[in-house]
């Protein structure tokens, strides 16, 4: 556990505390206006993070006791730098507690942690119509790509293609 002052830790998630970490994907996904995980994949979100090689590291954030963030990363690889890549897939603080340097505290913990891991670059997402966080990466010192365009397959997609081919 990373303590960042009297009241603020971040520690990974558990099966201890990984109730607290559901909870709070529960409100991003509140926060984006999309479905949360139904409970089979709050099963699979548990068996891929929690396994002895999980597909995902996470990490809750507390303020005094209470569960107010948390992120989530994994690692791909770069071939032309040679290196690995910290993706960050979520980093999310409740709104009630925004504005006090959880955020940022939060997404430093991810920068040494793409540093220690010997990453070439660290890459996330953010959707075109949240501009805090767009303006929060950029005061940060990302820059957006614009020469990238990301594609998605969804799972019915690739079923669908599957069928087809």
């Amino acid at each position: 556990m990373a303590s960042f002052s009297s009241d603020t830790t971040i520690e990974k998630v558990n099966e201890y505390n990984f109730d607290d970490f559901f909870r709070l994907i529960t409100e991003l996904a509140r926060f984006e206006h999309l479905d949360p995980p139904d409970e089979e994949g709050k099963e699979r979100l548990k068996k891929h993070g929690l396994a002895e090689k999980p597909f995902y590291d996470a990490y809750i954030t507390r303020m005094n006791g209470r569960p107010v963030g948390y992120l989530i990363y994994f690692f791909s690889y770069s071939s032309f730098k040679a290196k690995p890549t910290l993706y960050l897939e979520d980093i999310f603080v409740l709104d009630d507690v925004r504005g006090r340097g959880l955020g940022k505290m939060m997404f430093l913990f991810c920068v040494k942690k793409a540093k220690e891991a010997g990453c070439g670059r660290m890459e996330w997402s953010a959707l075109n119509w949240n501009k805090g966080a767009i303006g929060f990466y950029e005061r940060m010192g990302a820059k957006a790509l614009s020469e990238w365009t990301y594609f998605r397959l969804t799972e019915q997609a690739i079923d669908e293609l599957l069928e087809r081919s």
